[in-house]
């Protein structure tokens, strides 16, 4: 990492708690946490702001929630947030076809209308040569009321700072979510076959 994390008796004692959450949810002490914690006001304050997109009771879908934090995560070459957040989406969805297909989902039949128009919202508040239109945003309430939109636009730009901060500062993955190196290529083969034979996607 470019900036290195301290030893976890230099943090203060009042975020440490954190730390223990976190190491009781996944393991280990997340390496994003420790270096947003070097100013504990910051890293309380994101920590909380998270909690809060990625309550139990959000309006949005946990499924659509962990596949939007990866789309950004992916488009940002945030590589801690990718392996992070692709294990969460992995366990929300029931299998790997959705993690390995999400790069490609324009082109696939795994995801439904709703799912590709937040992507596709996703993406274009992501991508600094795009904007947000009035058509996308017509879709856009096709699936969701105005609370539901707030929800998505705070989470989509939530990970933008989150996976920008851990992508700038190089934090690398830790291991959580074990994706064959050639996902790619099963991914691009799986959208071969639907495409040239269509009882193939009943296997999707």
């Amino acid at each position: 990492m470019r900036v290195p994390e301290k030893p976890l008796h230099q943090y203060p004692w009042y975020i440490r708690p954190l730390f223990w959450s976190q190491k009781r949810k996944y393991k280990q002490i997340l390496k994003s946490g420790l270096l947003w914690a070097r100013v504990p006001r910051l890293f309380t304050a994101v920590a909380h702001f998270y909690g809060a997109l990625d309550r139990k009771n959000s309006p949005l879908d946990p499924v659509l929630r962990s596949l939007i934090i990866v789309r950004v995560s992916q488009i940002n070459w945030c590589h801690f947030c990718i392996d992070l957040n692709s294990s969460v989406l992995l366990e929300r969805a029931g299998s790997m076809e959705k993690v390995s297909f999400l790069e490609n989902w324009r082109e696939s039949e795994l995801f439904n209308d709703k799912e590709k128009v937040a992507l596709k919202y996703a993406e274009a508040i992501t991508y600094t040569d795009r904007q947000v239109s009035e058509k996308l945003m017509e879709n856009l309430r096709q699936f969701f009321d105005d609370d539901s939109i707030i929800e998505l636009t705070g989470l989509i730009a939530f990970q933008n700072l989150s996976s920008k901060f851990n992508s700038a500062l190089d934090v690398p993955a830790q291991g959580f979510c074990k994706i064959p190196s050639d996902h790619k290529e099963f991914a691009k083969s799986r959208l071969n076959s639907v495409r040239n034979n269509p009882d193939s996607r009943k296997l999707l």
